[in-house]
C-alpha cells in the first residue's frame, strides 16, 4: 500500500522517526489519562470540602493547605496531561520550566520588594489638607 502525503512529509522532516520514537516521550495511554483525571478530581475535591465544611479553624493554615494542594495538582498535570519529564525532547522541557519559574520568582520577588520600599519610604501625610491655603 502507498504511503500516504502526511506519511512522507513526516519521513522528510524526521528521517529516523521510527528509530527516535523513545527519545520525544509518548503522547501517553488511556490509562495514565484517567489516574490524572481522577488525581486532578481528588485535588480539587479536598480543598473544597475543606472550605465548605470549615474543618480547618485558622483561615491562614486553610490558604497554605490550599495552596499545597494546588502546587501537587500543577505537578499532576504537567506529568499525565503535559507528559514533562527528564527524557522528553532530551530534557529541554524541564529547563524551560526551571527557567520559567526561576523568572517568576525573581518578577514576584521584585515586585514585592519595590512595593514594600515604597509603602515604607513614602513621605508621611500628617497635616490635614483641608487646612492648607
Amino acid at each position: 500500500m502507498a504511503e500516504s502525503y502526511y506519511a512522507k512529509a513526516e519521513k522528510h522532516v524526521h528521517p529516523n522517526a521510527d528509530a527516535h520514537d523513545g527519545e520525544h516521550g509518548s503522547h501517553g495511554s488511556l490509562r495514565e489519562y484517567v489516574v490524572g483525571f481522577v488525581l486532578s478530581v481528588i485535588l480539587t475535591a479536598i480543598p473544597f470540602w475543606l472550605v465548605m465544611t470549615g474543618a480547618i479553624e485558622d483561615k491562614q493554615t486553610t490558604a497554605l493547605v490550599i495552596m499545597a494542594f494546588a502546587i501537587v495538582q500543577i505537578v499532576v498535570h504537567m506529568i499525565y496531561f503535559l507528559h514533562m519529564n527528564t527524557k522528553s525532547e532530551n530534557g529541554w522541557t524541564v529547563m524551560a520550566l526551571i527557567f520559567t519559574i526561576v523568572l517568576v520568582i525573581i518578577t514576584l520577588a521584585g515586585s514585592l520588594w519595590v512595593m514594600f520600599h515604597l509603602n515604607t519610604n513614602m513621605m508621611p501625610m500628617t497635616h490635614d489638607m483641608g487646612q492648607l491655603p
